[in-house]
């Protein structure tokens, strides 16, 4: 369900803004945490008005017109229709990799990008599941959103880097105020942990993001088990392919465009394809709609 997939990320974010409190308490000092905060808003608001253009220009992203791409063009055209959103920007990336994104800080200043590959590899209909599913994350602002965590789990790493010098140097909050400051190896051990937790719950909320987004693609283009078939392809050629990409930018893509498993499963920024094929399986059912 929606709510509860809401009600988890509002959990999370809680947790995350707790975690900050509490290394920062530990570090000893509301000063340097509220410093350490600022500068990663800084960072990250600047990443907000900025990052669509950073990320498109990374790809090598090419934006198209109708006349250019009609098929790619008027698919998303048709989508924004039907969910009430203003016409994105439309970009083409030219990789054989199949993977698509959406970007941009509001409804109003979004972006969609299709890769040459994706759009080789999917029928219409499968197509139509992932762009509805892009134009998911822009009607749900999951760039926002992705935003808010990003600026709290930075902030805890600024955080955790202050505490490791603090630890090192014997620095930190006043060593007569009971016992705060007076153990550094605990200081040092939260400053190596805290940004590991602070990075698995980011990673958790942009799984749970990834469930409604799908949901609303399917709601959008009401062709859920389209969504589902190019799901499974789009895994099993990315696994084959993977895209030169790096970990700042995986969780924009439909499905993670780099190859891994194991311990790097710890850090997913997707749901397993099987769990969300599932989900839309289950939706099929509910509605009717195929």
């Amino acid at each position: 369900m929606d709510f509860t997939n809401s009600l988890k990320t509002l959990l999370l974010v809680s947790l995350l803004t707790a975690l900050f409190m509490f290394i920062g308490y530990l570090v000893g000092g509301q000063g340097g945490a509220l410093i350490a905060f600022g500068i990663a808003a800084v960072i990250n608001v600047t990443s907000y008005w900025f990052s669509d253009k950073i990320v498109l220009r990374m790809y090598g992203a090419t934006e198209i017109q109708y006349s250019e791409n009609p098929r790619l063009y008027s698919i998303v055209q048709r989508l924004a229709q039907q969910a009430g959103l203003p016409m994105p920007k439309v970009y083409l990336i030219p990789t054989d990799t199949p993977n698509a994104f959406a970007t941009g800080r509001n409804p109003e200043h979004a972006a969609v990008a299709a890769t040459e590959g994706i759009l080789n590899r999917l029928s219409d209909d499968e197509l139509e599941g992932v762009m509805a599913h892009e134009l998911g994350h822009v009607r749900n602002r999951d760039i926002l959103i992705s935003s808010l965590v990003a600026t709290l789990a930075g902030a805890i790493s600024y955080i955790a880097t202050m505490a490791q010098w603090s630890a090192i140097f014997g620095f930190g909050r006043n060593s007569d105020d009971d016992d705060r400051g007076s153990n550094p190896i605990a200081l040092l051990a939260m400053a190596i942990v805290a940004p590991i937790a602070a990075m698995l719950i980011q990673m958790a909320i942009s799984r749970s993001r990834e469930f409604m987004a799908d949901r609303a693609g399917a709601e959008i283009s009401r062709r859920p088990m389209s969504l589902a078939s190019a799901l499974i392809k789009l895994e099993k050629s990315n696994k084959m392919l993977p895209m030169p990409s790096s970990n700042a930018t995986a969780h924009l893509f439909i499905v993670n465009p780099l190859s891994g498993g194991g311990f790097g499963s710890l850090f997913r920024t997707h749901p397993t394809t099987e769990e969300r094929v599932a989900r839309l399986e289950e939706y099929s059912r509910q509605t009717g709609l195929a």
